[in-house]
This record gives C-alpha cells, structure tokens and sequence, in this order.
C-alpha cells in the first residue's frame, strides 16, 4: 500500500482537529476574559532510505540523503494571553485587568482557580463572588450597611456608608505565572495550576509585574473573527487537499492493477 494513504490520513486527522479548536474560538468570541487556542503541529518520523553523507565512492560521499516522511501531528493548543478589548459597563462591580494576572477564587471543595473573568456579584452573605458563586480569594464581605463600593487600579474594595464615611474592606489580589500557557482550562471561566504553569505568584495590581485593576470595565475575548475564519479556510483547504492525495494514490493503484490485468 502506499506510504501517502496513511500520511494524508494523519493530515487530515490533524485539519479536525484545528477545525474543532477554531469552532471553540468562535463558540466563545463574546464570553468575558476568554483567550483564544491555537494549534501547533509537529512532523512524525522519517524513513531513511539512503543516509545523507553516505560513501558512494572511494572518497566520495553523498550530499544529501533520501529520506521519506510519515505525516503529521497535533503537539499542542496553547492558549494565547494577549490582552482582549475593554468594554465599559458603569458597573462597579465589573473589573477588568489591564496587564499581567488573573483574579483567585475559591471552589466549593475549598480548591483554588484562576480566572480573568472580572464580572463579579455580591452573594447573600454580602461576599463578592463570580457569576457561578465562586468567592475572591481572600475572600471580600461588603457590610450590610454599605450604600456604595469603589474598587481601586490596586484592587484596593472601599466600602461607603450611609453617613459618606469610607472603609477599606479588603483588597482583590492578582497571581501571575511563569507560564501561563501550562494552565488548563476547566470551563465556566477558570483555570487551573499545572506543574507546566508553574507555581502562583501572589501580589498586589499595578506592582511588580502586575496589571492594573479598571473597575467598570470587562475584558472582552481576544477572538479575532477574521482571523479565525482565516485559519478555518486553510484548515478546509489543507483537509481538501490531502483528501486528494489519497484519492490519487488510490487512482495509481487502480492503474497498476489495469496493468496487471
């Protein structure tokens, strides 16, 4: 059988999969704080026929050699963390970053993830949550008697009582990673640490590193439309094209069996 069925196949395999990363771009381009995926792809093995170097003479040697390779493969889909679009809401409870960080927020299990998702609520117990009920870690209560908030570029949250006078009540840290590209995405918003992201660091918006916190705002998804449907039509042309491939390796093998006939 011919090599270039299963070559094209492992293309084609890898063009779904760029698809089904796209379609998931696309599915989320007005989802707040999303950052798109792209695909990277890595050969597969060569077969060395002749070895470049190779004596083909008494003191002669072969400039190149013949090698033969066997398709492709999906290595990785990084997400990519350039910034998104700010968009003003007016509301005060909505804080976007500007910058390096994601905001902390505490599961139910008491674990912690990560999130650039600033679209936040105030629950019951007067604690600022995300909009899935997930508080800020360390966690911010607003008292019951506050007629106003502000939250400050450093994440400072300053309660206003009834008689104007104000109270700092805490203050929304941001953690940043060495490699931010190694969390994983657990849906509704969040990530996760992953021993490739490496280990949190902690600190304080607008300070080493850090972005700056701009409240009334929200960080738009960084889902370019143009350029997903870019990478959607070379992902369809790339699939056509190797489709092809194996249909005319098919026609060949027709051919000779004509032949033999």
């Amino acid at each position: 059988m011919l090599r270039a069925f299963s070559t094209s196949a492992t293309a084609m395999a890898a063009q779904q999969t760029m698809v089904d990363v796209i379609a998931n771009n696309l599915a989320n381009v007005n989802t707040t704080g999303f950052k798109r995926s792209q695909v990277d792809f890595k050969d597969l093995l060569y077969t060395k026929i002749v070895e470049s170097g190779t004596e083909v003479a008494a003191g002669y040697t072969a400039p190149g050699g013949l090698e033969i390779g066997n398709g492709v493969r999906v290595v990785a889909t990084p997400k990519v963390f350039t910034p998104g679009e700010l968009i003003n809401t007016g509301r005060k409870l909505d804080v976007a970053i500007w910058g390096d960080g994601f905001f902390q927020v505490t599961l139910p299990n008491g674990e912690i993830r990560y999130t650039r998702d600033g679209s936040f609520h105030i629950n019951a117990e007067g604690q600022i949550v995300t909009a899935s009920g997930y508080p800020l870690e360390p966690a911010i209560t607003i008292p019951t008697d506050a007629r106003d908030i502000e939250i400050g570029a450093d994440g400072s949250v300053n309660a206003i009582a009834a008689d104007g006078s104000i109270s700092v009540v805490g203050t929304i840290q941001l953690v940043r990673f060495p490699n931010p590209e190694g969390l994983s995405s657990e849906g509704n918003n969040l990530l996760a640490e992953t021993p490739a992201s490496g280990s949190p660091i902690t600190g304080t918006a607008g300070e080493a590193g850090f972005g700056t916190l701009q409240s009334g705002f929200l960080e738009k998804s960084n889902v370019q439309m143009v350029t997903e449907l870019v990478n959607l039509i070379t992902a369809q042309r790339a699939y056509e094209i190797n489709s092809r491939a194996i249909k005319a390796g098919d026609d060949m093998l027709r051919t000779a069996n004509e032949i033999a006939r």
